[in-house]
């Protein structure tokens, strides 16, 4: 699945410490719809190898360009043996698939660590609304006296942005108090690993990629959010006339040329596929030289650049963590 997924960054306005939790108003807030890697998968129809580090390594691939080769297979190798958690000298698809979920939690646990502590320096038992909109966005105060209601005007994308984090919320908030525990702090951060927060997910999906707001996703819509065509002349990429395919014959089930709330629900959340297991055989049919369905050590770093590339990351934390595993 191609899949867009432009992460929150931080505005340098001078206000409140926790301005970092704002992201830009002209950049969209796509979730994450693939829990295990911000990249894609496959790109421009070439596999793009990046996703796998993603999703052996979590949050640690970002600093894997600092290491040698040589470097980068020693350090695999000590992850594997945290892996082969049998200790048989053989990484099978449960204990690859176990691995890739840990890496997954660990960078949402310290996401979660993170923003709690940020929003709840008091490690109160909840978080209200009006702590987190103050936070994030109190500036919006200070400048109401000079917004406008021009979708172009800058303050009126925070606007738009905090009206979406306030549903989202409430959403995450199950029992209606408004405020949030740290479970329903952790739904209302990553809606996409809770099951009553999928409509959501669905709904912030549609909105982003639905520019004429009619509720529903075109076949250009579709294209326009993973393509963007140079000259007016120019011809399309075969992966892209493959998308335009797939739209019509998969994606678009009712064939009314657009994909409606359930549609896109099923194309984001395809019913019964699991990301964690899919991506260990995938891994395992790359690296598993003699088709015995389970990988050696000597396999694995033969297949290095498949898991971490020529690059690796600062293992000794993740290693000490994963002690808890």
């Amino acid at each position: 699945m191609k899949m867009m997924f432009v992460s929150a960054m931080s505005v340098c306005l001078l206000i409140n410490y926790a301005v970092s939790a704002i992201p830009k108003p002209e950049e969209k807030r796509v979730l994450d719809h693939d829990p295990l890697s911000h990249a894609q998968h496959y790109q421009n129809d070439e596999h793009n190898k990046q996703y796998d580090h993603e999703a052996f390594l979590g949050e640690d691939a970002k600093t894997f360009d600092q290491l040698e080769a040589d470097e980068s297979r020693r350090r695999l190798g000590l992850i594997v043996d945290k892996i082969d958690g049998d200790s048989d000298g053989f990484v099978n698809l449960s204990e690859l698939k176990a691995w890739i979920q840990y890496t997954q939690r660990r960078y949402i646990d310290d996401d979660v660590n993170r923003q709690w502590k940020t929003h709840n320096p008091n490690n109160t038992e909840k978080v209200h609304w009006d702590t987190y909109r103050k936070n994030v966005y109190g500036f919006l105060d200070e400048l109401a006296s000079h917004e406008t209601d021009h979708p172009n005007d800058e303050h009126f994308s925070y606007r738009a942005m905090m009206k979406r984090d306030r549903r989202r919320w409430s959403i995450a908030d199950r029992d209606g108090d408004d405020e949030l525990t740290r479970e329903e702090f952790t739904d209302f951060l990553h809606p996409e690993e809770s099951s009553h927060m999928r409509e959501v997910v669905v709904t912030e999906t549609i909105e982003d990629i639905d520019k004429d707001s009619d509720g529903k996703v075109s076949v250009e819509e579709y294209i326009g959010d993973m393509y963007r065509q140079g000259e007016p002349d120019e011809e399309e990429p075969d992966w892209v006339k493959h998308e335009r395919e797939t739209f019509t014959n998969f994606r678009d089930k009712n064939k009314d040329g657009f994909m409606d709330n359930q549609e896109v629900k099923d194309w984001i959340t395809p019913a019964d596929f699991d990301h964690a297991e899919a991506e260990a055989r995938h891994l395992i049919y790359e690296a598993d030289s003699d088709a015995d369905e389970k990988l050696t050590k000597d396999e694995i770093i033969e297949k290095y650049d498949l898991f971490v590339g020529s690059q690796a990351t600062d293992f000794g934390e993740a290693l000490t963590r994963h002690d808890e595993f």
